[in-house]
């Protein structure tokens, strides 16, 4: 019997992909949509400005006729399920205004925090797994245990503290996020030392992996130097698990920036969701949630990307990687020689 043909491998892997970005988007406004339903209070009260707005039962009455209220909750779910596939985010009930001109207004500083913050912990975490892996049993101990710590703290805490070293004591960056680079700093410290740890682990233990790999001993045998071998070879296999987590590693960037731009005061996707939920801004929720949704899609689907560039065997039907791996463990024996 006929494999199926490299094209048609394809066409799947792009079905499946798509499905399953569907299937995420989905379940991100679903869950959104019930969770906030069980709240306890009347959304209607919510659009009219909250339980202290005194509105009367007439205005109460009206607003749940002009917003389905009073219609049975799948009705409601269904009606926004067609208004979300049509591209429609809603109004949002405490701002008056589109969720999408919301959304847009407040998305470049989340972005730019989350994508500064990502680079410092892969530079972090790389840096640590190369001198850890290259610096003896001491090395490797505190490198180890600098990941484990760092991957612990939670962003609260350490947010607090770096104020308190780095704006309180030594006066060096603002407490209160600015327009400036300077007031990016903290902030992006905050957000990236818990996921430079994270990633710090994976990326040592495939570090060392890799230093005992056959295709190490092969570029050993061919004559290249020590630092070549470690930056052509065993740095790019290290940094394989990075790659991947690094679409997960987005999403909890942009969740940690819920808590990080609450306390530094920044302006954000962060601090309008909060908003939202304690105002039960239901349509400005779930449009933040959807788009944080589609941010972790195409996170995913770009570390895949990357992943198969800086690792073609996963590019190939397994045939091609299958040779290239024959062709490693067939000079191991040189080396021992």
């Amino acid at each position: 019997m006929r494999g199926r043909g490299p094209g048609v491998s394809r066409a799947l892997r792009v079905a499946a992909a798509l499905g399953g970005a569907v299937f995420v988007l989905w379940a991100a406004a679903t869950l959104t949509f019930f969770g906030l339903r069980l709240i306890p209070g009347d959304p209607a009260q919510a659009v009219l400005g909250g339980p202290g707005s005194q509105a009367s039962a007439e205005a109460l009455a009206a607003v749940r006729a002009e917003y389905g209220f009073d219609q049975p909750i799948w009705v409601q779910y269904l009606r926004y399920l067609g208004r979300l596939v049509t591209g429609d985010l809603g109004t949002s009930y405490s701002q008056r205004q589109s969720v999408a001109s919301i959304i847009g207004s407040q998305i470049g500083g989340t972005l730019l925090l989350a994508v500064l913050a990502l680079a410092l912990a892969w530079l972090l975490a790389l840096g640590l797994a190369v001198w850890s892996t290259r610096g003896g049993r001491l090395a490797a101990a505190v490198g180890s245990g600098l990941e484990i710590v760092a991957a612990a703290v939670p962003h609260f805490w350490l947010a607090t503290v770096l104020v308190l070293v780095f704006s309180t004591t030594l006066r060096w960056f603002p407490a209160v996020s600015t327009a400036g680079p300077a007031g990016l700093v903290l902030p992006v410290l905050t957000l990236a030392l818990p996921l430079a740890g994270f990633l710090g682990q994976v990326m040592r233990e495939s570090v060392l992996d890799a230093l005992e790999a056959p295709f190490v001993l092969s570029a050993r045998a061919r004559g290249e130097s020590e630092p070549g071998v470690r930056w052509r070879h065993v740095l790019r296999h290290g940094a394989l698990p990075g790659i991947a987590l690094s679409g997960w590693a987005f999403g909890w960037l942009i969740s940690g920036a819920v808590v990080v731009e609450t306390i530094f005061a920044r302006p954000g996707l962060g601090r309008t969701l909060l908003n939202a939920v304690q105002l039960r801004d239901v349509p400005l929720v779930i449009g933040v949630v959807l788009v944080v949704a589609v941010g972790y899609v195409v996170m995913t689907l770009l570390t895949d990307v990357v992943s198969r560039i800086a690792d073609p065997r996963l590019a190939g039907t397994g045939r091609g990687s299958g040779r290239g791996r024959t062709r490693d463990l067939a000079q191991v024996p040189a080396v021992r020689a």
